[in-house]
């Protein structure tokens, strides 16, 4: 199970990211996806994850209403969208693979990260 996490950079508080999680139809077809994100010197926070079996995602209630996790099948790709940043948001941004095709939070492999530095 290979994941490859990219679209991070610097963006200013109020703006908007997305970020893309490029993996195979077969991890897509049969895991759970979640993105998590750890900013400097806290712990790894779990964002929201997006359901394998009719593609149904679950947010974290910090990012709820911020935060939108999508998939296009055909790309084989996940998106965590990004709106209304905060600088509270820089962090390195992960995507990771649920076995549990229903999502049960805990993750089995993991890309590299993706900085999102939220800064005017």
């Amino acid at each position: 199970v290979q994941l490859q996490a990219s679209g991070g950079g610097l963006v200013q508080p109020g703006g908007s990211l997305r970020l893309s999680c490029a993996t195979s139809r077969f991890t897509l077809d049969t895991h759970c996806i979640g993105w998590l994100r750890q900013a400097p010197g806290k712990e790894r926070e779990a964002l929201g994850c997006i359901s394998s079996l009719d593609g149904r995602p679950f947010y974290a209630d910090s990012v709820e209403g911020r935060f939108t996790i999508s998939r296009d099948k055909a790309k084989n790709t996940v998106y965590l969208q990004m709106t209304s940043l905060k600088p509270e948001d820089t962090a390195v941004y992960y995507c990771a693979a649920d076995r549990v095709r229903d999502c049960s939070g805990n993750y089995d492999y993991w890309g590299q990260g993706t900085l999102v530095t939220v800064s005017s």
